[in-house]
């Protein structure tokens, strides 16, 4: 008893000196300041400035210890040490947005190309003078500058707008094709974990034959812009991708010149658009005319778990293609049973003892075959084979490895259970196409959106699941220290793999409809947005919708911004008018979240279109209801005719109707037609 009391009263001095320590006003964090637009003035400069109000607040004269970044090039802001009562005070002072915790973002971790139509040769007109003046800014975890796919072989110069450098580190070089690099870590831009080479080269890769996965996958690897150049700018180091970088990467690579930028990174959660610093950075960069395209996330397949939910960027959910990843188990007595993995080690039909077992011990699988119903692994044990409870993917292990589906697993247990001596052998990988259409994958997160409620997110799904794509051969193929392979091609799996997946495809994108997934719930809009990237009918859409700084203003009115707060985002005078509604931003989706259960709704869209088709067409509106849906949609005007090129017309949709389902939002489509093009907008309405 004594102990116990003795330990009791340690444990309460432990805990009283770690509260101390967190509660002490002294403690200092890296905070972000957001200040908005550059001043227009040409005596301003923001160092200056920034150091000013880290002097007046800390009461230093000497700050240099405590300023972290300074955002001088494209937007306004810094980062710095400051502890909670200078937080406070900077936060009070005129010409301050917001200031918001330093956090850390996480990566969101070829056929797919083919599999959207655009084989090499063929459904393409593609111009290569205009892919070679495109700049792709990647911003993740550096890049592999030797990589086939960033050889410069056949490029001229870099294009004359490029105004960024070369600043990779030691030993590191860039060409025509790779013309930039950033590096915010103080590792230098090489990439250490793979991730950005493969995000890279799945934008923008040259076009490389017989690339592999040690003969997995074997086929021809190439970008969605094969001729245009790449920016390589490293936020994330193998502990830290911070808010901070991130803001500064943004700040460069807007005033660098790039046209596009592709960023495969999340925060946890949703923030408030002044204190998400992808948000700042993307609403920056699409001021300058240069769209931000974002990985929706992984933390699906939960609701409303998507982070990426700022109407100026383009959030992507991933999808399957139709290739898959299959690793064969067959066991003592011949039976095969089929699994997901990416298996590279051939066992050459050798045969060892099969274990079963959740709490194992060492001893008794060294040099078997672990079977388990639960994620597990083993240092000493040949290989394993686990339960698929929730239709996965597959991935590369260290070891012999594969994830059979539940029925195939049961049937396996029983042969062990029911075998006086069990034995089995892992084949090495194949890869099997069908002809399936794409699916949204478990692990991509998901609608509704949790701070615009009436902007649909997230906007559109691309392949993410199982996409060979360039690696950088520092880093394990299987994220096991323990794995000694080094690979140029790897296989990944994520909505970091979407989202370059629609960088690709560039600024124009359409969609098709997509089916329910395979997770045992209908799919829905929540899940892949406005359906399939089609970067084949984005070639020629023929009506877009199209967006600039003065909608998302009136957006930011909507959601309540004050008019002065609004004035430094923008960087110019801004009167809010108070009868603005978010979901009136000219948005391609439609989206209104019903207040009230059971209760009858009437809401009105309204929107402007673009003729990018021809001259002297008529387009007639169709409404299609999906999943029986019981509303009532009607578009006025249902026809509407365009005289020229450029032209914009106006319509208004009107949707009614009763008894919404709580579990599952209500959908249509709304197709513009001209005989030609299709030109189809998803309509939501939902309770939650």
């Amino acid at each position: 008893w004594r102990k116990e009391q003795i330990f009791f009263c340690l444990f309460v001095l432990f805990l009283s000196s770690v509260s101390a320590i967190i509660d002490d006003p002294q403690t200092k964090q890296v905070y972000v300041v957001y200040m908005g637009s550059l001043p227009s003035q040409l005596e301003y400069t923001p160092m200056s400035h920034h150091m000013s109000i880290l002097q007046e607040v800390t009461g230093e004269s000497s700050v240099e210890g405590r300023l972290v970044r300074s955002y001088k090039r494209s937007f306004n802001g810094f980062a710095a040490r400051l502890t909670e009562s200078e937080r406070e005070k900077v936060a009070e002072m005129e010409g301050v947005v917001s200031v918001f915790p330093n956090m850390n973002y996480k990566l969101q971790t070829t056929a797919s190309w083919d599999f959207l139509g655009l084989k090499e040769g063929k459904n393409t007109k593609r111009n290569l003078a205009i892919e070679s003046d495109i700049i792709i800014g990647v911003i993740d975890t550096g890049i592999w500058p030797e990589s086939d796919s960033f050889s410069d072989k056949g490029f001229g110069p870099p294009p004359k707008k490029w105004k960024g450098v070369c600043s990779g580190g030691k030993n590191f070089t860039c060409n025509n094709k790779l013309i930039g690099a950033r590096d915010y870590t103080s590792e230098g831009a090489r990439d250490l974990q793979g991730h950005g080479t493969h995000t890279a080269s799945t934008a923008a890769g040259n076009t490389v034959e017989n690339t592999s996965f040690y003969g997995i996958g074997n086929g021809t690897a190439r970008g969605g812009v094969p001729a245009s150049r790449i920016a390589a700018y490293k936020v994330c180091s193998e502990t830290d991708c911070t808010s901070a970088s991130l803001l500064s990467a943004f700040d460069d690579a807007i005033a660098d010149g790039v046209d596009l930028i592709s960023i495969s990174l999340s925060g946890g959660y949703p923030q408030m658009y002044e204190k998400d610093a992808m948000a700042i950075g993307a609403f920056h960069a699409n001021v300058k005319g240069i769209l931000t395209v974002n990985a929706a996330g992984n933390s699906g397949p939960f609701p409303a778990s998507t982070e990426s939910v700022a109407p100026w960027m383009l959030s992507v959910a991933a999808s399957t293609t139709n290739r898959g990843f299959f690793t064969k188990v067959v066991l003592g007595n011949g039976k095969t049973l089929v699994g997901r993995s990416v298996n590279a080690f051939d066992l050459k039909g050798k045969k060892y003892p099969l274990v079963y077992g959740d709490n194992f011990n060492e001893s008794l699988v060294q040099g078997k075959i672990l079977v388990s119903a639960f994620p597990t692994s083993s240092e000493v044990a040949v290989g394993s084979i686990l339960r698929d409870d929730f239709q996965y993917y597959a991935f590369i292990s260290s070891k012999p490895f594969s994830l059979l589906p539940r029925e195939d697993f049961d049937s396996l247990v029983s042969h062990i259970n029911s075998t006086r001596s069990p034995q089995g052998s892992f084949l090495k990988t194949e890869a099997f196409f069908n002809q399936t259409a794409p699916t949204v994958a478990s692990f991509s997160s998901r609608g509704p959106n949790t701070i615009a409620v009436d902007i649909l997110k997230p906007d559109v799904s691309a392949p993410g699941v199982e996409i060979l794509a360039a690696y950088s051969p520092l880093s394990s193929p299987s994220d096991d220290k323990s794995d000694r392979r080094h690979v140029k091609y790897s296989v990944l799996s994520g909505t970091s793999m979407a989202c370059p997946h629609v960088a690709g495809v560039e600024l124009l994108f359409a969609a098709w409809p997509m089916n329910a997934s395979g997770t045992g719930a209908v799919s829905t809009e929540f899940d892949y947005g406005a359906g399939h990237v089609d970067p084949i009918a984005a070639l020629n859409p023929g009506l877009v919708y199209e967006l600039g700084k003065s909608d998302h203003i009136a957006f930011l009115c909507g959601l309540n911004y004050t008019s002065k707060t609004l004035q430094l985002i923008a960087g110019e005078a801004v009167t809010c008018r108070g009868n603005t509604l978010p979901r009136n931003l000219n948005y391609p989706s439609m989206s209104a979240k019903i207040n009230g259960y059971n209760s009858s709704y009437t809401v009105t869209f309204k929107r402007t279109v673009t003729n990018l088709g021809t001259p002297n067409s008529t387009y007639k509106s169709k409404i299609v209801l999906n999943r029986g849906a019981k509303l009532n949609v009607k578009v006025s005007p249902s026809v509407l005719s365009f005289k020229r090129v450029n032209e914009k017309q106006s319509f208004t949709v009107t949707v009614s109707g009763n008894n919404l389902n709580l579990n599952l939002p209500s959908s249509a489509n709304l197709i513009w037609s001209d005989g030609t093009h299709n030109v189809r907008s998803v309509i939501v309405v939902y309770m939650t």
